[in-house]
Formats: structure tokens, sequence, C-alpha cells
């Protein structure tokens, strides 16, 4: 059985490091925004390029918690609309639903998922503030496009770079340094995994990282003097010193799931599966390597007999979501299509050259 993702696999190189690293934190006894964090943030930040990274409980809080810093700043108010990806991962949509504000759902392009330029222009009007572009799967959305638009229409750009880290545009700048603010996660299975949950904000927007750091911590600026309504929302020390030890192999594990995808790129022949259209550039870290075909459950069933782990992102698309029913009269032709036809097969840094061989035998044979 070649497995979809083995993450005790990519997790046992560093497992003698995470010893020491947790006797040291049980030794220090400093369990809260301690000196792990702090490391983490000032090493993360200078990773993506920007002046200012602020640890946070997790994805969904890192993006909810932009939006609220730009509302503390009284640049954004609920109601606001924020333009975002019809075929997200619902977490996307959420944070912009719990800080008050209007998801606007924009269709998906049939070559890589992200935006569709067009539908996105239309969709702009007097209440947008925001569009939220998210780099689905690990390529970052076509940005310079997206930041003229904003610019022309005085809006925010604050990405979802979940699936994202290291990913490198078309100027070298990296995800989380392509609009005002990102979110990241850093949930176990994500290119830059904890040992649990963790999410991180950039920006080189000073007023809006104090603020951050403020609401983060129930809206302190020192201990028991609140200036904010805030939240509790903060990296834990532990999560952030396996973050540590973790972050200087990312890059050579991207690179590694690159020629992972290009292999399986110029190996896949089969025609009844869509493969993903890749340049061959760093704007694409492979978080997922995500294929399409007709007939989906024959397919999956095809991989699990064969013994090639596979699994669905997303089965539903958002607007179909019990949870989102304000939106489900809404029709994104290109959204549901991807969402019927996408599987993602075996990605990861550890995935043998015989295991990628070995897969791309069983899906030319399907």
């Amino acid at each position: 059985m070649i497995p979809f993702l083995d993450l005790h696999k990519i997790n046992q190189r560093f497992e003698n490091d995470f010893k020491k690293a947790f006797s040291l934190f049980l030794d220090e006894s400093y369990f809260i925004l301690g000196k792990q964090v702090s490391r983490f943030e000032k090493a993360f930040a200078e990773f993506c390029g920007t002046r200012y990274c602020i640890g946070v409980g997790n994805g969904l809080d890192a993006l909810r918690l932009i939006l609220e810093g730009y509302k503390a700043l009284e640049i954004l108010s609920e109601g606001d609309e924020v333009l975002v990806a019809s075929n997200t991962y619902i977490a996307t949509i959420l944070a912009i639903k719990q800080a008050g504000m209007v998801p606007v759902l924009v269709e998906a392009n049939s070559e890589n998922y992200n935006f569709n330029l067009f539908h996105l222009k239309t969709q702009i009007t007097s209440k947008t503030k925001v569009i939220m572009p998210v780099h689905l799967y690990g390529e970052i959305s076509p940005m310079n496009e997206i930041n003229e638009l904003a610019k022309e229409n005085n809006l925010i750009v604050i990405e979802d770079a979940a699936q994202a880290h290291g990913a490198e545009y078309l100027n070298g700048k990296k995800a989380g340094n392509l609009g005002d603010a990102a979110g990241f996660s850093f949930y176990p299975s994500k290119n830059l995994g904890a040992l649990g949950d963790g999410g991180a904000i950039t920006t080189n927007n000073k007023e809006l990282a104090e603020i951050l750091k403020k609401l983060r911590n129930y809206g302190t600026s020192s201990k028991y003097v609140n200036d904010e309504i805030g939240f509790n929302s903060r990296l834990d020390e532990i999560q952030a010193a396996f973050l540590n030890i973790k972050l200087p192999l990312l890059e050579a594990d991207n690179n590694r799931r690159r020629a992972i995808a290009n292999k399986y790129i110029s190996g896949i022949t089969n025609n009844k599966i869509i493969l993903p259209n890749y340049d061959g550039s760093k704007n694409h870290v492979f978080h997922l390597f995500v294929v399409r075909v007709g007939n989906r459950e024959e397919f999956t069933n095809y991989l699990t007999e064969n013994g090639v782990g596979n699994l669905i992102h997303y089965p539903i698309p958002p607007h179909h979501q019990e949870a989102l029913l304000d939106f489900a009269n809404l029709n994104f032709p290109m959204t549901e299509k991807i969402h019927e036809e996408v599987v993602s097969i075996p990605m990861s840094p550890m995935l043998t050259d015989d295991e990628v061989q070995k897969v791309i035998s069983i899906l030319n044979d399907y």
C-alpha cells in the first residue's frame, strides 16, 4: 500500500530533535508566548520576506484575525464584502462570516482552479473592500492581476496561504508577501506542519501587526491591560518549537514535491485522467497533487483496490454545504465540475522513486 500521506515518516526525521525540544520546554516551563514563538515568528517572517509574523492558533483564526485587525483600525467594517474563491475549503468563508463580513463567491477557472479573473471583475461593487485569493493546492493565484485590480478599486488583498508555504511568484516573492496580509495554517498535513493545530499571519504593515498581537491575546497590550475586545488564539510554545525544527527543511521538501509532480506529469499518459497544468516554476509547492476524472467513484475504488492512497479535496462545494444555505441558490458550473471530478493522489517528500513509478503505472493502467 502506498499511503496518501505518511505523517509518521515525515516527522520521524525530526524525532530526536523533537524530544530534545520537548525536554527543554518542560525544563523552562514557559508554556505560552515564550522564546520559541518569538524565534519562529522572526524566522518565518524572514522566510516569507515580510517584516512581521504573528503566531496564532490555526489557519482559520489567522484569516479572521486579519479582518478583525482591519476592523479595529477602522479600515474595514461589519457588512463589507470580501471576494473569495467559490471552490475553496470552507474555513476561508467561515473566517469572513465570523468577522461579520459578507463572502462574495467567485467562480474558478478550469486551468489551475484559482480565480476566474473575468468573473472576479464582475463581482466588484461599492460594498467590496477585500479580495481574498486562495493559493489552492499550493499554487499561487494570479497575484499581479489581482493586485492591479485591487489598486484600481482601492481594495485590500488578504492571501489565504494555508496550503502554499514557500511557493514563489514571478517576481521571486513568496506566498505571504504578495498582498497586504496573509494567513497560514500549520495543520499537521501541511507542507510545514506542526504536531497539532497552529497558524500565523504575515504582513509588512506595522499598525496591523501591533493590533494583531493584542487581538490574539484577549486584546491586551500588557498583563491585565486590555485595549481591545480580543480573542484567545495563540500559537502554542511547543508547536512553535517543533516548527522551528522543521522550517529549515521546508525548501528541500518543496523541491522534492515538485520533482515528484514533474515525474507524475511526464509519466501519466492516460487520457482518462486530467493532470494539473504546471509550468515547472516555483509558483507551486504541491501541497496536493490533484487530478480530475469523469467517473470518480470508479477511479477511487480502482486506486484503493490497487493499493494507492487517495483523498478528495473537496467533495462538496461551499455553496452546497448545509452550513451555508444562504448560498444554495448560486450557480458555479466550473466549481461544481471540479468538486465532482477531483481526486488527490499520493504526494509527500518521503515518497520513493519506486513508489512514484508504481503510482504512475497503476494510473496508466486505469
